[in-house]
C-alpha cells in the first residue's frame, strides 16, 4: 500500500459522503452569489472603482469569500480522517499494515488535498467566467488563486492534525475550526508595544498573509509561511499517529 493508493482511497470514501457534496454545492451556491453581487455593484459604482479595476475588487472580494468559505467547511471535512478510524476500530489494521506512519498521514492529508483542488477548480471558474465580458488582470488572479491553494493545504493540515486528537469527529470539527479560527484572527492580539511580539503574531495570520496574494503580490516568505505551517501540522500528525500505536 502506497500513499497514493491511501490518498486515492481517502478521495473516493469523501465523495461518497452526502457532507461532501453538500460543501460543494453549497461553496459555489454562496461564491457565486458573492461574485455576481460584487459585479453588480462594481457596475453601478465603476466611476468609485475604476482606478481599482474588476479584478482588484470583484475577483479578489470573492476568492477572499472563498478563503472564509472554505474555513468553515474544512472542519466538516477533515474531522472523520483520523478520528472515523479510531471509532470504528479499524485504526489498528491500518497501522498493523505494511505501510509506514508517515505513508498513513500523506496518503490522507493528499487526498484531502485532491479534494480541496477540485473544489478550487470550481471556485476559480466562477471569477474565471467575468472574463467573457471584460478584461481581468491575470496576473492578480493567478496569484490570488495560488494563496488560495496555499490556504487550503494549511486548512488540510490542521484538520488533519485536529482529527488525530480525539476519537469523536463532532469534537475534532471543534478542535479544527478553533485552530483555523484563532490562526484566521491572530493578528488582531498584534497590537501590543512590544514590537517583537507583534511582529511574530502578525507573521502567524493566515488572513494577512492570504490577503498579500489577493492584491497581486507573489511573495517567496509568504508561501514559506503556508508550507512551514503545513508541514509543522503534517508533522504533528504523523507524531501523534505514531504515539497512537501504543493505545489503539
Amino acid at each position: 500500500m502506497t500513499v497514493f493508493t491511501i490518498a486515492g482511497n481517502e478521495l473516493r470514501r469523501l465523495y461518497l459522503t452526502p457532507l461532501a457534496w453538500l460543501s460543494l454545492a453549497v461553496v459555489q451556491f454562496f461564491l457565486t452569489v458573492t461574485c455576481f453581487t460584487l459585479a453588480d455593484q462594481y457596475q453601478q459604482a465603476i466611476s468609485t472603482f475604476v482606478n481599482r479595476g474588476i479584478t482588484s475588487t470583484v475577483v479578489a472580494g470573492t476568492l477572499q469569500t472563498a478563503g472564509l468559505l472554505l474555513l468553515l467547511v474544512t472542519p466538516f471535512l477533515t474531522m472523520r480522517l483520523i478520528s472515523e478510524e479510531r471509532r470504528s476500530g479499524t485504526l489498528p489494521l491500518l497501522l498493523s499494515a505494511p505501510v509506514s506512519v508517515t505513508a498513513i498521514v500523506l496518503g490522507k492529508y493528499l487526498g484531502m488535498l485532491g479534494f480541496f483542488l477540485i473544489m478550487l477548480i470550481m471556485i476559480g471558474l466562477t471569477p474565471l467566467a467575468l472574463s467573457f465580458g471584460t478584461r481581468l488582470d491575470y496576473g492578480l488572479l493567478a496569484a490570488g488563486f495560488i494563496g488560495l491553494i496555499l490556504l487550503a493545504g494549511s486548512f488540510a493540515a490542521i484538520g488533519l492534525f485536529a482529527s488525530t486528537l480525539t476519537r469523536q469527529p463532532a469534537i475534532a470539527a471543534v478542535l479544527c475550526f478553533a485552530g483555523l479560527f484563532l490562526f484566521w484572527v491572530i493578528h488582531v492580539l498584534g497590537s501590543t508595544d512590544n514590537q517583537t511580539v507583534a511582529a511574530v503574531i502578525n507573521y502567524l495570520s493566515m488572513q494577512r498573509h492570504f490577503n498579500q496574494f489577493l492584491t497581486g503580490l507573489f511573495t517567496t516568505g509568504d508561501v514559506v509561511y503556508y508550507l512551514l505551517l503545513s508541514g509543522v501540522f503534517v508533522l504533528f500528525s504523523i507524531l501523534r499517529l505514531d504515539a497512537l500505536r501504543s493505545f489503539d
